[in-house]
């Protein structure tokens, strides 16, 4: 059965003057006959992406697009129209993402993650709403995980990541600093599934130490205190593990390094999120 918007390995079953007509049990999908090389023939195995045409008719093309059903990817907008913007993704023919699913008017030239996904024709498409794609996290993910992260949005708290293609999850910026952009594709691993299905990330294997925790869990404190934390290194202990949960003095050697990382400026009166 032919695997609409992935890459499917299939059998030349016949060459005509249409192209190479490529089977996988009773379907067949054309692959156009200026992508069929002389050292093509029949009875040999190809490496095709197979989309629905306008007509929904199967069409295959040895192109491999920037990402198939159910992945995102970087895309740069080639034109726009009222129908929508099309999307270089690496195939002849430009990915459609309709205005409803875009969260801000796309502009021709700049770059954006887009996910694919198919129409009720079986036409590849695509949505630039990434939080509408993201699951909690589901029994697949564990602690310590190695997984695959791309970065579609910064916060006070660091950066979003979409984890598999498929989850939400985040990178502390008390560990990833400055050196993150939109659309990055990397290796990280989980570091911790919360109870309410939220995932944070780390770039670095490992049981983070006493100290990287009180910094994770200090500037989340400072966020959700709308950008200031009244503790300083003179409160009392027990208001520190109060509102922390941890030890004065983890609590001044987590504040010690956001402030030489330059994440947070100290006052008399507490902790300050340091505007970028």
């Amino acid at each position: 059965m032919l695997d609409f918007g992935r890459m499917n390995v299939l059998k030349v079953h016949k060459i005509d003057e249409r192209g190479a007509w490529l089977q996988d049990g009773r379907e067949q999908a054309l692959l156009p006959k200026r992508e069929v090389s002389e050292a093509v023939a029949a009875g040999d195995l190809l490496s095709v992406f197979v989309y629905a045409d306008a007509g929904g008719q199967p069409v295959a093309t040895l192109r491999q697009p920037l990402a198939e059903v159910g992945e995102f990817a970087l895309m740069r907008v080639s034109q726009v129209n009222v129908h929508g913007a099309f999307m270089d993704w690496g195939l002849a023919k430009d990915l459609l993402v309709p205005p409803k699913e875009q969260p801000e008017p796309m502009k021709p030239g700049r770059s954006y993650l887009v996910r694919v996904r198919l129409d009720r024709e079986g036409r590849p498409i695509g949505t630039a709403r990434v939080d509408k794609c993201l699951c909690s996290a589901d029994e697949t993910l564990g602690d310590g995980q190695e997984v695959d992260l791309i970065v579609w949005q910064f916060t006070p708290l660091g950066a979003k990541v979409i984890i598999n293609h498929c989850f939400g999850g985040l990178l502390y910026r008390d560990e990833i600093g400055d050196r993150l952009n939109y659309g990055d594709q990397l290796k990280g691993y989980i570091r911790q599934i919360r109870s309410d299905g939220k995932v944070d990330c780390t770039l670095s294997l490992g049981i983070r130490s006493d100290f990287d925790d009180a910094r994770g869990r200090i500037m989340k404190a400072i966020v959700d205190h709308q950008g200031f934390l009244p503790l300083h290194d003179k409160s009392p202990a027990d208001q520190v593990q109060t509102l922390l949960g941890m030890s004065k003095k983890i609590f001044k050697k987590g504040v010690g390094g956001l402030y030489k990382a330059g994440l947070v400026e100290l006052t008399d009166g507490g902790i300050r999120l340091k505007e970028k």
